[in-house]
C-alpha cells in the first residue's frame, strides 16, 4: 500500500496545533472550560452547571451605564472580558430629563429627583427589558461593579445554598424545607432556626426552571450591607447558610454600611452566610426572573416614585414602604458578591448621584480578596499570581 510521505509543512502544523492544545487546556482560565471543577456536591450540567456559562447562569446580564460614563464602560467591559462574561448595557438616564409628569405621584409625599432619578428611571428600564423581551432572569449589574475571579465557583456554591433554602426537601412533600421558618413563619415559628452547614446540606428537589432555584424573586447579590432577619420581623424566613469561605476576608477587613455588622459580630474569621434579605442597601448587583421583574416593573414603576431605587428595592423584598411594595422572596449573601470598584484619582469622580468628597484615592475595591480589576494586568499577561487585597495578618 502506498503512503504519501510526511510533509515538513504537515508535520510543523502538527506541533503547533499539539501544543496550543496543551497550553489551552493547562494554562487557560478555568471559566473557558466547558464543565465545572470538581466541587464536592457541584451542579451537574443539567440542572445548574450553566452557572458556568457565559452569563452566569442567567439568560442575560444587563449593566446601567451613562453614555457619557465611557470610563466605567471600558473598565467594565475589559473586566467582563478578562471573567469571560458576556453584557449588555442599558443606558443611564439624567434625572434632570424625566418630566414630573413621567412620575408616578398618588401621595403628599414629594417625589424623588436630581441624579437619584434617574438612576431610579436606569434601573426600571433594565427592568422593562426584560418583561419586553419575555427574558428568564437576568443580572443588572451597575457600572462600578466589581468582582472576584472566582466568581463562578461563588455563584455555584450560593445556588447550592439557596436552594437548601427555598427547594422543597427530597422525599418529604412539596410544603417541606429545611428551613421551618420558610416560606413563611407562622405565630408559632421559631425567632431563629439552626445554621444550616454548607458541608452538610440536605437533599432538596432539583429546581426546574432556574440554577439558584425556582422560587426566588431576588438574588440580591452586591450591596453595601446588609443585616440578619430580625428575630421579631413575622414576614422574613429566618434560615441561614453557613460556609467556612478562604474568599471572605479576616473579620477585621469586614466593612458594612449596616450597623451592627452582623456577620462581624456573630462569626469568625472567612465565614460566608446566605439568608433572606433584611435591611438592604445599594443595588449593584441583583437577579430578577421574568415573574419578579413584572412585579418590580408595576412596583417600583406604576407606584410613587419617593425613594432610590435600592430602598424601593428593599421594600419590595421586605413588604414594606408607603406604599406598600407587598413581600417578595429575597436571597442574599454576606459578605457581598460584587463590591463597587474605586478607581484612582479623585474621589469626586466615584458617583454621578452622591458627594464623595475631596482629594484623590488610591484604587481598591471593597471586600474582595482576588478582585478582577485589580488584576486585570495579572489576567491579561495569562498569570495566576493575584493580587490578594485582604491577605491574613
Amino acid at each position: 500500500m502506498l503512503r504519501r510521505p510526511s510533509s515538513p509543512i504537515f508535520l510543523v502544523a502538527g506541533t503547533i496545533i499539539a501544543l496550543f492544545l496543551v497550553y489551552h487546556q493547562v494554562y487557560s482560565p478555568a471559566w473557558l472550560h466547558p464543565s465545572p471543577r470538581n466541587t464536592a456536591g457541584r451542579l451537574s450540567q443539567h440542572d445548574g452547571g450553566d452557572i458556568y456559562n457565559s452569563t452566569l447562569g442567567f439568560e442575560k446580564i444587563f449593566v446601567i451605564s451613562l453614555p457619557s460614563r465611557t470610563d466605567r464602560r471600558d473598565g467594565i467591559t475589559l473586566a467582563a472580558a478578562l471573567s469571560g462574561i458576556e453584557l449588555e448595557f442599558i443606558d443611564g438616564v439624567d434625572g434632570a430629563a424625566i418630566p414630573e409628569k413621567a412620575l408616578p405621584h398618588t401621595s403628599k409625599q414629594d417625589l424623588l429627583s436630581g441624579p437619584g432619578l434617574g438612576a431610579w428611571r436606569g434601573h426600571l428600564n433594565a427592568i422593562q427589558e426584560i418583561v419586553r423581551r419575555n427574558l428568564t432572569s437576568a443580572l443588572i449589574l451597575e457600572d462600578d461593579a466589581d468582582w472576584d475571579v472566582r466568581i463562578r465557583d461563588l455563584l455555584h456554591n450560593f445556588a447550592l445554598s439557596s436552594r437548601a433554602l427555598t427547594q422543597p426537601l427530597v422525599d418529604k412533600g412539596t410544603n417541606a424545607y429545611a428551613d421551618p421558618t420558610y416560606p413563611n413563619p407562622l405565630d408559632t415559628s421559631p425567632s431563629s432556626t439552626p445554621d444550616l452547614m454548607f458541608d452538610n446540606l440536605p437533599a432538596t428537589a432539583k429546581p426546574l426552571i432556574s440554577p439558584y432555584g425556582d422560587e426566588w424573586d431576588v438574588l440580591w447579590l452586591g450591596h453595601c450591607g446588609m443585616h440578619f432577619p430580625f428575630a421579631d420581623n413575622k414576614m422574613i424566613s429566618k434560615g441561614r447558610v453557613v460556609q467556612a469561605d478562604q474568599t471572605v476576608p479576616q473579620r477585621n477587613y469586614l466593612w458594612s454600611i449596616s450597623y451592627p455588622n452582623d456577620l462581624k459580630e456573630q462569626y469568625a474569621d472567612h465565614m460566608r452566610i446566605t439568608h433572606h434579605v433584611q435591611d438592604g442597601t445599594c443595588s449593584l448587583a441583583y437577579a430578577i426572573n421574568q415573574r419578579s421583574a413584572r412585579k418590580l416593573l408595576y412596583e417600583a414603576g406604576l407606584k410613587d416614585v419617593i425613594s432610590a431605587f435600592d430602598i424601593t428595592l428593599r421594600w419590595f423584598c421586605e413588604g414594606t414602604g408607603e406604599p406598600n411594595r407587598g413581600y417578595h422572596n429575597c436571597l442574599t449573601t454576606s459578605p457581598s458578591l460584587f463590591s463597587i470598584h474605586l478607581p484612582a484619582g479623585p474621589k469626586k469622580h466615584n458617583s454621578d448621584i452622591s458627594d464623595h468628597g475631596d482629594g484623590d484615592q488610591e484604587e481598591r475595591t471593597e471586600l474582595l480578596r482576588w478582585s478582577v480589576r485589580m488584576n486585570a494586568k495579572v489576567l491579561i499577561d495569562g498569570r495566576t499570581d493575584f493580587v490578594d487585597q485582604y491577605p491574613d495578618i
